[in-house]
């Protein structure tokens, strides 16, 4: 059941590669989100000492949006795929909206798992030995997020 009485303390999470997007798209985006009045959320606000994953948990539960930047290599990062769950849980839960932003790649890759997504999950299930359920999640948080409505943008 979606909760319409929520309390948001961001308006955006902003789920990205680090090292694909930081200091380019990610940046930009989230620079002019600031300068608009909008007050977003990047990773470098983390406090200091704190377990990252649950600080990240209950930022992104308490953000009104999310935008997930699909880059070739988000599937690589078990944080990203982590996050995804999450965002998607909250979706559902609390009526998070989540906007997908396919950042040189084909939103087709991200919903059906080709090219680097699919090696990326193999890669974790084979070499890290992450369990099938896990995985399994994580690809139907993948398909789910490519089918809804967002941006696909190509160098720029």
């Amino acid at each position: 059941m979606v909760s319409s009485s929520n309390c948001w303390k961001y308006d955006v999470f902003l789920s990205f590669r680090g090292q694909e997007t930081r200091n380019t798209f990610t940046a930009h985006l989230y620079h002019a989100l600031c300068n608009k009045g909008i007050n977003a959320f990047i990773d470098d606000k983390l406090e200091r000492g704190e377990h990252i994953t649950s600080q990240l948990y209950r930022v992104i539960e308490d953000s009104r949006i999310s935008l997930l930047i699909f880059s070739e290599n988000y599937a690589r990062s078990i944080y990203c795929l982590d996050e995804l769950v999450k965002i998607l849980e909250c979706k559902e839960s609390k009526g998070q909206v989540v906007f997908p932003v396919f950042y040189n790649v084909d939103p087709s890759d991200v919903e059906e798992q080709n090219g680097s997504f699919g090696e990326a999950l193999l890669f974790h299930e084979t070499y890290w030995g992450i369990d099938t359920e896990r995985v399994q999640k994580w690809r139907e948080a993948l398909t789910k997020a490519a089918q809804l409505s967002g941006w696909h943008l190509n160098n720029g």
